[in-house]
């Protein structure tokens, strides 16, 4: 795993956390898998700039938020 990739998803586990939503609520959202967005939580998954941007969609955030 890429160190950009941990901290991409270290944000998301972030972003999250703050909006009190569980990985399950947000792969919901996505309608992925718990267990796929565990991935890019974890930095395991790559991810698209579309992917970000639809995670950053379903946690009510900007891209940027995500980026930082």
């Amino acid at each position: 795993m890429s160190e950009t990739a941990k901290r991409v998803g270290e944000a998301i586990r972030k972003a999250r956390k703050e909006k009190g939503l569980t990985q399950k609520e947000v792969g919901r959202r996505l309608g992925i898998t718990e267990s796929t967005f565990n991935g890019y939580e974890s930095g395991r998954q790559n991810l698209t700039i579309d992917t970000l941007q639809k995670i950053a969609d379903a946690l009510g955030v900007s891209l940027t938020v995500i980026l930082e």
